[in-house]
């Protein structure tokens, strides 16, 4: 290896233990690794800008912002308490609802946002319905993850992948959206004959299910909820379609902004007493909610892999992977879709998923394979192997950090002892669909 290669992976190395360490906040630890990178490895302001996909960046921008706006007109509460009602507040029952609808919003919605929200009702309902919440936050986390691996707006990695290899919301749904699916009902049996002894625990006194919160009062803004809740089914129609429409993924993520901010200002505007002033204060409140560090660290991320790119490292580990394939496609997907599952159990699945698109496009360059047939196993992966452990996935970090501020801790024990053995079999269910549809 060259002294550049060396430097490269010591610098991405570096980046990773920090990362993984929490030492200092992921963001930082990216754009650390950035400009090390952009000093020593790339130098050139050229490649520096065209390493980064700036088309994830601004889609991830957009939803952000709609996100937030839903949000701020009580959408997602309303959505949880209204699915909890017509589920007759049975702690199952919602059980099995709380999955499926997990599953479905991470089909359209960060997995990340749906766990922050999840997560926050179902402790709310623990308390009042007298039951314990970790179970049904760990299936909620697997679902979400699971979920998210059937379209390419789903979660951040099939976001990267999507963009990187040009694949529309149509191609994810068709060729991982089907396994996904089985994965989940799957998991879904699973956790139900796992959980449902704890969950419904004998001799707990009936509820009084009058003195519940009912749906209509988690509305804050009804005109908002309204012009939110229109936009989510805008944009998600725009999504299904892009691939007949041309809008390019990136146009979706400004569509989705540019509309929630004009609904911000038009409801501020139509208020009582409207000034402009104040209407304009609420669109930069919602921008303020957007989550810029996770921005700063895709940033920063697709620059310290592009660092890695450029010095060759990425060819070599290419290379590697062909090598022990020995040439044959169903031992490659094999290994990736395995390779991506454990280390995303142990890494977080987004900057793994980042460093593995070049690889994966120079193995398909090399050994002429389909790059379709090796990106699919790189999405489920990451996606679904992000569920092994507490620190897969972002999302598995936010909800167990919630239930942990809210006083119910999540050991390593505890998620792995249930959420494991399920990964492994869904990944299982997985390389058979990969192997008897694409090798």
């Amino acid at each position: 290896m060259t002294a550049e290669q060396i430097i490269a992976i010591v610098i991405f190395i570096t980046m990773f233990a920090f990362i993984i360490t929490e030492k200092i906040h992921r963001a930082w630890a990216a754009m650390g690794g950035a400009v090390l990178m952009s000093v020593i490895i790339i130098r050139s302001p050229s490649a520096i800008y065209h390493s980064v996909n700036w088309e994830t960046i601004i889609f991830i921008f957009g939803m952000m912002v709609m996100v937030e706006g839903l949000a701020r007109s009580g959408f997602f509460r309303w959505l949880c308490l209204y699915v909890s009602k017509i589920m007759g507040y049975s702690v199952i029952r919602i059980f099995i609802a709380f999955m499926v609808l997990s599953g479905f919003l991470a089909m359209f919605i960060d997995s990340i946002t749906v766990l922050l929200f999840l997560t926050a009702i179902i402790i709310e309902l623990a308390r009042l319905l007298k039951f314990n919440p970790i179970p049904m936050i760990i299936a909620v986390v697997f679902a979400a993850n699971t979920g998210g691996s059937a379209t390419m707006s789903g979660d951040p990695p099939n976001i990267i992948i999507g963009t990187s290899f040009g694949f529309s919301f149509f191609d994810f749904v068709v060729n991982t959206g089907p396994i996904a699916w089985i994965g989940m009902f799957t998991t879904l049996i699973f956790f139900y004959f796992a959980f449902r002894k704890v969950l419904q625990p004998a001799g707990v006194e009936p509820i009084d299910t009058s003195q519940l919160p009912q749906p209509a009062e988690a509305i804050i803004d009804s005109r908002l909820f309204r012009l939110s809740a229109l936009i989510f089914v805008i944009v998600v129609a725009v999504l299904v379609t892009h691939n007949v429409s041309g809008i390019t993924v990136d146009w979706i993520g400004v569509i989705a902004a540019g509309l929630t901010l004009l609904a911000v200002l038009w409801v501020k505007l139509t208020a009582a007493n409207p000034s402009l002033g104040t209407a304009l204060r609420g669109d930069l409140n919602m921008l303020k909610g957007v989550d810029w560090r996770t921005l700063f660290f895709f940033l920063g991320l697709f620059i310290t892999v592009g660092g890695l790119e450029e010095a060759g490292v990425l060819e070599k580990l290419a290379g590697f992977i062909g090598n022990a394939a020995g040439g044959e496609l169903f031992i490659a997907i094999t290994m990736i879709l395995w390779i991506s599952a454990f280390a995303s159990a142990i890494v977080d699945n987004i900057p793994f998923a980042a460093t593995m698109v070049p690889v994966v496009r120079a193995l398909a360059y090399d050994q002429s394979w389909d790059l379709a047939a090796l990106s699919w196993p790189l999405a489920l992966g990451t996606d679904i192997g992000g569920n092994g452990t507490p620190i897969g996935a972002s999302a598995n970090v936010v909800a167990t950090a919630i239930a942990h501020r809210e006083g119910y801790h999540i050991s390593w024990g505890k998620y792995c002892k249930y959420a494991l053995p399920a990964m492994i079999l869904v990944m299982g269910l997985c390389n058979i669909y990969l192997l008897l549809r694409y090798a």
